[in-house]
C-alpha cells in the first residue's frame, strides 16, 4: 500500500487536528487490471499521483484524467478483449453497474449496449484521505446531523470516509457505514481501513438502501449512520424515521446549493419541505404578504447543510430551519464561508445566523450556535422538581452527560411510566405518539427542543430544574431570552411570549426589541407579568 504525505500542515482547530495530510490511494492494485500497453502509459506519466480516472470506451483511444489535465493514447483504439481483461480482474458488477478491487477504494462502472453487453468502463481512483475534515471537526463532532452538498469530484465521499473514522475512533462512537456502491469502505466483505473501527452495511441493491438504512438502526444500535447519495423519496423518509429516533446522521445528497435542494420535490422533505399556506385577510395584513405563501412545512432532517464549494472551500449552514425560514420570505442565505489554509481553517465570512455567544462548557462538542427558541416546556407543575427524566426521541447517553455536566440530582428514566419529566424532540412531539400523552395527561414537565444537539439539551436541563448559565446574571438572562424571542419572530412571524420579570427587566427587554423595528407589550398580572413580542415592525412600543 503506498502512502504519501502532502507538505501542506494542517493548523489548529476546536478539537486536536491531524498533524498532517496523508492519503493512500493502493494505485498499483488499480494499473495491475488494466491491460498491459495502457499500464505501461500510465506509469510513464510524471504526475501519476494526480490521476483520477482512466476512460475505456470500445473503438475510441484510451483516455486518462488528472487534476489538471486530460491525455489520450494515441495510436491504440480500445478493443472488447480490453474491456474483457478489465471486467475479469475486478469483482462482480452490481446491478448499478458498479465494481470495485476487494480491499481498495477503486470503483469501475460499466457501460452497456442495449444486449447488455459493456461497451465502457470508467476507472476511478479511489483514495482515503487522512486530515480532510479538520475544516469542519467542530461540527462533526458536535452531534448534529450534517448534509453535504457539492458537485461530483469534490470530495464528499473522501469526507465521509473520514468523518466514519473520526467519529469511531477517535470520539468512540457505534458508527455504520451504509454502503450502498461499496464508494465508502471498498469492494469485498472487509472493509477498507480507512473507516477505521466503523462496521459497514453493504446494499444488495441500489433501491434496498432505504431499507439497510431502516434495519442499522433497528438491528445494531448505533450513534451515528453515515450514508452516501440520498437520491429518492424513500430513502429521504428513512432519513427522517433515523433522526426522529435521536441518530446523527451524515449524508451527502444530489444538488450543489441548499436553495436548489429546497426546490428539489424529491429531496426538499431533507430540509423541512415546503408547502403553500393560504392566509386570511387579517393574517395577511398583519404579516405584511400576500394572502397565499411559502411555509416550511417540517423541522429539517438535518440540522447543518455544508456545500462544499471546491477542495479548499465550504459555506456552512449552521441552522437549517432559520436559513429556510428566511429563504422563503425572500431573504437569502448568507452562510458561513470557511476555507482551508496551512493552519487549519479560516473563517472569511460569519453567517448572520451564527453571531450569538455559543454555550460554554468544558466540552468542545458543545460549542455551537444556540438554534432559534431552543428549547420550550410545557405542561407541568413548575413547583415541582424533577429527579427522573425520560428521553424521548433525543440521545440517552448525551442527556446523562448533560445531567453530570451541571451537576443535577437527577437520572434518566427506562419509560415515561417512571419518570416525572420529559425531554422530547419537536418533531416527536408534534405528532402526539402515546408516550407524549401519557406525560401530558400526567401533567409531567416536558421540555421540547428543536434537534438533538448537545447544547440544547443542556438548555432543556437548565429549564426543567430552573438552573441559569454559570455566571449568567439576571439581565444577562433575561435579554439573551430576549433575543431568542426575536429571532423566532423574524423567522416564523408568530408571537413569542418571554418568562415573567419585574418591570425593570421588562423595559431592557423592550428597549432591545425596539432595536429590532419589532412591536412588544406587556402581558399579565403580577408576580407573571411578562412581554409579548409580535411579528408586527414598527417605529414605536408600547407603554410597559
Amino acid at each position: 500500500m503506498a502512502e504519501r504525505t502532502k507538505a501542506s500542515p494542517l493548523g489548529k482547530t476546536a478539537t486536536p487536528p491531524v498533524a498532517h495530510q496523508t492519503f493512500t490511494d493502493e494505485l498499483n492494485a488499480l494499473l495491475e487490471v488494466l491491460p498491459p500497453a495502457i499500464r505501461q502509459w500510465l506509469e510513464e506519466q510524471p504526475d501519476l499521483d494526480e490521476l483520477l480516472e482512466v476512460v475505456l470506451d470500445l473503438g475510441r483511444l484510451p483516455e486518462a484524467r488528472f487534476m489538471k489535465r486530460t491525455i489520450r493514447l494515441e495510436g491504440v483504439q480500445v478493443e472488447e478483449y480490453d474491456l474483457q481483461y478489465v471486467a475479469e480482474r475486478i469483482g462482480q458488477f452490481g446491478k448499478d453497474n458498479r465494481a470495485g478491487i476487494p480491499r481498495t477504494l477503486h470503483r469501475i462502472s460499466a457501460i452497456r449496449n442495449r444486449q447488455g453487453k459493456i461497451v465502457g468502463l470508467t476507472c476511478r481512483v479511489g483514495r482515503a484521505i487522512y486530515g480532510t475534515i479538520d475544516i469542519i471537526h467542530d461540527i462533526i463532532a458536535s452531534g448534529r446531523s450534517v448534509l453535504l452538498l457539492g458537485k461530483p469530484g469534490v470530495g464528499k465521499t473522501t469526507r465521509l470516509r473520514e468523518v466514519a473514522r473520526v467519529l469511531a475512533d477517535e470520539y468512540d462512537k457505534r458508527v455504520i457505514v451504509v454502503d450502498t456502491s461499496n464508494e465508502i469502505a471498498g469492494d469485498g466483505d472487509i472493509p477498507h481501513p480507512g473507516i477505521g473501527f466503523a462496521r459497514r452495511m453493504q446494499v444488495p441493491e441500489p433501491n434496498l438502501q432505504h431499507a439497510v438504512m431502516i434495519e442499522a438502526v433497528e438491528n445494531h444500535m448505533p450513534e451515528v449512520i453515515i450514508i452516501d447519495e440520498i437520491g429518492t423519496e424513500l430513502e429521504a423518509y428513512a432519513a427522517r424515521t433515523i433522526a426522529e429516533r435521536g441518530v446523527q446522521l451524515i449524508g451527502t445528497a444530489h444538488g450543489t446549493t441548499l436553495e436548489n435542494l429546497l426546490m428539489n420535490p424529491t429531496l426538499s422533505d431533507l430540509v423541512g419541505g415546503i408547502q403553500t399556506v393560504t392566509l386570511s385577510d387579517e393574517e395577511a395584513r398583519r404579516r405584511g404578504t400576500q394572502k397565499t405563501v411559502l411555509e416550511r412545512k417540517a423541522p429539517p432532517t438535518f440540522d447543518v447543510v455544508i456545500e462544499i464549494l471546491d477542495f479548499h472551500r465550504l459555506a456552512v449552514h449552521h441552522d437549517v430551519a432559520q436559513t429556510v425560514d428566511r429563504m422563503l420570505r425572500g431573504v437569502p442565505p448568507r452562510p458561513e464561508i470557511r476555507v482551508q489554509t496551512d493552519h487549519g481553517f479560516e473563517v472569511v465570512q460569519r453567517s448572520d445566523l451564527a453571531s450569538r455567544p455559543m454555550p460554554q462548557t468544558h466540552e468542545a462538542e458543545s460549542a455551537e450556535p444556540v438554534p432559534t427558541r431552543t428549547v420550550a416546556v410545557v405542561s407541568g407543575d413548575a413547583k415541582r422538581t424533577p429527579t427522573r427524566v425520560f428521553a424521548y426521541g433525543v440521545s440517552r447517553s448525551r442527556l446523562e452527560k448533560a445531567l453530570r455536566e451541571l451537576h443535577l440530582p437527577a437520572y434518566t428514566a427506562r419509560d415515561v411510566s417512571d419518570a416525572d419529566a420529559m425531554v422530547v424532540l419537536h418533531s416527536t412531539f408534534q405528532r402526539r405518539p402515546p408516550k407524549v400523552r401519557e406525560a401530558l395527561q400526567r401533567n409531567l414537565p416536558i421540555a421540547i427542543v428543536r434537534s438533538n444537539t448537545y447544547a440544547q439539551l443542556l438548555n432543556a436541563l437548565r429549564e426543567l430544574f430552573h438552573k441559569p448559565q454559570a455566571g449568567e446574571s439576571a439581565e444577562e438572562r433575561a435579554l439573551r431570552e430576549a433575543e431568542e424571542g426575536v429571532e423566532y419572530v423574524l423567522a416564523t412571524a408568530e408571537p413569542y411570549e418571554l418568562s415573567p420579570q419585574n418591570s425593570y427587566l421588562r423595559r431592557l427587554q423592550h428597549q432591545l426589541i425596539e432595536k429590532y423595528r419589532l412591536l412588544s407589550e406587556s402581558v399579565g398580572e403580577e408576580p407573571n407579568r411578562r412581554v409579548r413580542i409580535l411579528p408586527i415592525y414598527t417605529d414605536t412600543q408600547r407603554e410597559d
